[in-house]
């Protein structure tokens, strides 16, 4: 199944369970932004370098424990200049995608728990040199993620966590903060 296919489906299935999700449990949404880090050599151009991601969320928590929840994230753009034997080469990458996973809470008091996050990363990017595209990759991996949150009110959560992203055969790794609203 091609990207657009499985995105298309993933945020119809996201769509669909928000009514639903109102009536049977915890309707949560959520926005983070934080810093995206790629080092990766791609055919002898070592890319190093940090990017501003954000990422928005909508979950439906089971209990206090376990919820479902889906998602956009965008990277923002890497870039790293090199110097060649024609002049300096720019090389710049960029990836966004959609998320479907599983989060989960262990609470350490009454406002304060640990996150975890796991799921699937729905994605596409683009790489180019001198502005130039070299290639337009797409493809579904895995991510995983941890942090903590802590819970200002009823209703609102301040959250902090780091997550690795898959992307082929490179990783990226997303330090974030960000707010979750509980429609309780």
């Amino acid at each position: 199944m091609k990207l657009e296919q499985k995105t298309i489906v993933a945020v119809s299935l996201i769509l669909l369970a928000l009514p639903i999700s109102a009536h049977a449990g915890d309707l949560y949404l959520g926005a983070s932004i934080g810093s995206a880090t790629l080092n990766e050599d791609f055919d002898g151009l070592d890319v190093d370098d940090n990017s501003t991601a954000f990422r928005i969320v909508a979950g439906w928590s089971f209990n206090d424990y376990l919820a479902i929840e889906g998602g956009y994230h965008d990277f923002g753009d890497f870039e790293q200049t090199f110097n060649d034997a024609s002049g300096p080469l720019t090389a710049k990458l960029s990836a966004d995608g959609f998320t479907l996973g599983a989060a989960g809470r262990v609470p350490l008091s009454e406002r304060i728990a640990l996150t975890g996050r796991a799921g699937m990363f729905f994605w596409n990017g683009t790489a180019e040199i001198n502005n130039v595209s070299q290639a337009t990759p797409e493809d579904t991996n895995l991510y995983l993620g941890a942090g903590v949150s802590l819970d200002v009110t009823k209703k609102l959560r301040l959250t902090g966590d780091w997550t690795r992203y898959e992307l082929e055969s490179a990783a990226s790794g997303v330090f974030s903060v960000g707010l979750q609203y509980q429609f309780r």
